[in-house]
């Protein structure tokens, strides 16, 4: 029997919040489209829907790029910079008269030593004219934010306007931008640019970052609270999703383990995301070959927040490794009870079926075939499906 991965590890999905919020306009386009195709038979439209708009033709990482290591950023950066603590990692600031930007420059290294993010910011502005390109990107996105922001060394008249703050970027990166003056004639105040998993630690908005533009330097260096959330647990968390899902490239399961054992440790007091650290935990212990260790993360997330659907497939699965079948069927089937449009858990479901009771299992294999149909990610396991049912019918 040809296998495949049964793990979901979606809900730690490469797109972040605010990409899915970009791309709902066209999902509704499409549910609309896919509704007529039911009524006229029309080809089913691609359901990956494009990123936003993200060209730029003001190029500020020239001298490093995300997921560089430290060793490597050293080369270019030997001397010239502060160096303090940021969390867990490090922080290197440059200074504006010293930087090939023209800004004052901050990077960012998380404790493996990875370059996860960079900060670029203009006290004075950078006056956007010279730039159409990344003025019509601007031009095409809607703020996620609009505050007042006094900063003083920009020129009286612009000291007036409201600061938007911009975000986009690729499949693994996030841009944000925050910018005053008016659409006409957009004044960048800071640029930065991360992999995905640390996007909420790289806001302009943060006060920390607000007091380098505002020229006040904040007492902060990346180790009070987030989101009401303590730094260390984010900061940790995020180096486990980086880790676990290969954002730079490889994956590296012994670094999330570690990871999301240290943002458990360091105290989430939100229910929802400690209960997902004990969940991601679990994918990157079951990544090693520590099952039973693995179950018992998996079981202590849904004690904490019962009934997540996708964590239940992903216990049910570990379930079956160990050889309980009658726990992994338990488990598929509270999945699906949840969430009757789960793909990937009707698709478990059904090869859990298949020994015993092969119309159960026929009857779930067609349940997923209807769920994943024109979907491009799932032709492939798809095409087995049907191979599969054929022969069950014989």
């Amino acid at each position: 029997m040809a296998m495949f991965s049964s793990l979901d590890h979606s809900s730690a999905g490469r797109r972040s919040a605010w990409k899915a919020a970009w791309l709902a306009t066209r999902l509704d386009r499409y549910a609309i489209v896919a509704s007529l195709c039911w009524l006229t038979a029309c080809a089913a439209p691609d359901p990956r829907p494009q990123l936003p708009p993200s060209a730029s033709d003001l190029v500020l990482m020239k001298s490093a790029h995300l997921c560089d290591t430290h060793a490597a950023f050293m080369q270019s950066h030997a001397t010239g910079h502060q160096e303090i603590p940021w969390g867990a990692g490090r922080e290197f600031r440059i200074n504006e008269t010293q930087s090939e930007s023209g800004s004052e420059e901050a990077w960012f290294f998380d404790q493996d030593g990875t370059l996860v993010g960079a900060l670029f910011v203009y006290p004075a502005g950078l006056d956007l004219k010279p730039y159409p390109v990344l003025r019509e990107t601007l031009s095409q996105l809607r703020p996620v934010l609009n505050f007042y922001l006094s900063v003083p060394k920009l020129p009286s008249k612009a000291r007036m306007d409201t600061s938007s703050l911009y975000q986009t970027g690729d499949e693994k990166t996030t841009a944000q931008y925050l910018v005053t003056g008016t659409r006409d004639q957009p004044i960048l105040l800071t640029a930065s640019f991360t992999i995905d998993p640390y996007v909420s630690l790289f806001s302009p908005y943060r006060r920390e970052f607000l007091d380098r533009v505002r020229g006040a330097e904040s007492k902060k260096t990346g180790q009070g609270s987030v989101d009401q959330e303590p730094f260390a647990s984010l900061q940790q968390f995020a180096r486990g999703e980086a880790a676990q899902l290969a954002y730079c490239g490889t994956r590296h399961a012994d670094v999330a383990a570690d990871a999301y054992q240290k943002a458990i440790n360091s105290g989430f007091s939100n229910k929802v995301r400690l209960a997902e650290a004990y969940h991601k935990l679990g994918l990157a212990l079951e990544a090693q070959g520590a099952s039973e260790k693995a179950k018992a993360a998996m079981q202590q997330s849904l004690a904490i927040r019962p009934n997540v659907p996708e964590v239940l497939n992903n216990l049910g699965t570990i379930y079956r490794q160990l050889g309980d079948r009658d726990q992994a069927i338990a488990s598929f089937e509270r999945a699906v009870t949840l969430r009757p449009n789960y793909p990937l858990a009707r698709f478990n479901l059904a090869e859990s079926y298949e020994p015993t009771n092969r119309k159960l299992a026929i009857s779930e294999y067609e349940t997923y075939l209807a769920l994943v149909e024109g979907n491009p990610d799932e032709a492939e396991r798809a095409a087995r499906v049907k191979e599969r049912v054929k022969n069950l019918q014989r």
